[in-house]
């Protein structure tokens, strides 16, 4: 195991950041999800081997954030959706594309087995991760993958895509049905003590624009969001979007329509989490930020002065939390991200 950071865990400085009431004391850390591998080189285990069934994961998985200096344990637990993948092969449907195509008409729509509204998921996951969290520290939880990318899923995108304009009402029930699947877990996660913020992973887009139309995302997809961070609200908890590409077009739409609290996933290509920062800073907290591909090649020097600036134009109020800009992966050096986190907690712990 590589060196831990000292650091006794209060989830309230983090919630502060998210709400934007009130300056946190020190600044907060955030990712929304570690590869296997990075979480097995960080913690010297064989973690992707672990059962998620057995203590010895959730004691593994926690004291991996715990020991990088975190508030909080970000986790997401999949719906109980049954998918079959199908092998890719020269000219053939793609891993994430048609791969996984379930359906594709109202009648194969009927006969698909959806799990039950009330055992979509396996809630135990959180149960017994809690049993690990250390005082002051709290889960941000949510459903794995969103509306948009389990109805690809299902459907493919060439399938969704085609289904708009030729199946309206099909492509009508299986959002309907996606999101009271999705909001119905989600009031149980929001109920748990152990939780304290809401998030959903939702990849909407690439380097250039949203998937779908902006208007499609408004019939289909953003009142599902409205519902999951109402949900949150309710609770009295913080209600975290995770999603990837360029979503220019329908920023207004999710930060004030939808009403979500932080945003996480910047690309400097796209938009450099300092500029969403003065650009959208006032209405919803930027999470994360840092460009994973530097982290990766940088030295020390060079990941301390990136880190410091970085801290320099996000935290001057104290409405961020530092972290990459996407995930740790694989093959991210682990020493490099603990620089990172410690010249982070260096200059504002």
């Amino acid at each position: 195991m590589t060196q831990r950071i000292e650091h006794e865990p209060d989830f309230t400085q983090f919630e502060r950041a998210l709400l934007r009431k009130e300056r946190p004391s020190h600044l907060p850390f955030y990712e929304h999800i570690a590869s296997g591998g990075f979480i097995g080189r960080r913690t010297g285990t064989d973690f992707n081997h672990m059962p998620p069934a057995e203590d010895a994961y959730w004691a593994t998985y926690v004291d991996f954030w715990m020991g990088m200096g975190y508030d909080e344990v970000p986790m997401e637990v999949p719906p109980n959706y049954p998918v079959v993948r199908r092998q890719a092969g020269s000219g053939k449907a793609s891993h994430g594309s048609e791969s996984s195509v379930m359906f594709s008409t109202p009648e194969e729509y009927e006969a698909y087995a959806w799990p039950d509204p009330y055992a979509v998921m396996d809630y135990g996951h959180f149960e017994r991760a809690a049993k690990h969290l250390p005082e002051g520290a709290k889960i941000v939880g949510g459903v794995c993958a969103g509306p948009y990318e389990w109805a690809t899923n299902l459907m493919g995108v060439e399938g969704l895509s085609l289904a708009i304009y030729m199946q309206p009402d099909l492509v009508r029930d299986v959002f309907d049905r996606i999101g009271t699947l999705h909001t119905t877990a989600l009031r149980n996660i929001a109920s748990m003590d152990c939780v304290g913020a809401l998030r959903q992973g939702d990849d909407l887009g690439f380097k250039t624009s949203t998937f779908l139309p902006p208007e499609e995302l408004r019939k289909y997809v953003f009142p599902i969001y409205k519902q999951m961070a109402d949900i949150a609200h309710e609770h009295g908890k913080p209600f975290i979007l995770h999603s990837c590409g360029n979503l220019a077009e329908v920023y207004d739409d999710i930060i004030d329509g939808c009403g979500i609290d932080a945003k996480h996933s910047f690309e400097d290509v796209i938009l450099p989490v300092p500029d969403f920062k003065a650009q959208y800073g006032d209405r919803v907290t930027p999470l994360g930020g840092l460009d994973v591909d530097f982290i990766c090649r940088a030295d020390e020097a060079e990941l301390r002065a990136y880190t410091r600036r970085m801290v320099e134009a996000c935290f001057d109020d104290g409405f961020w939390a530092l972290g990459t800009g996407n995930s740790l992966t694989d093959y991210m050096p682990v020493e490099n991200y603990m620089i990172v986190l410690d010249e982070g907690a260096k200059m504002a712990r």
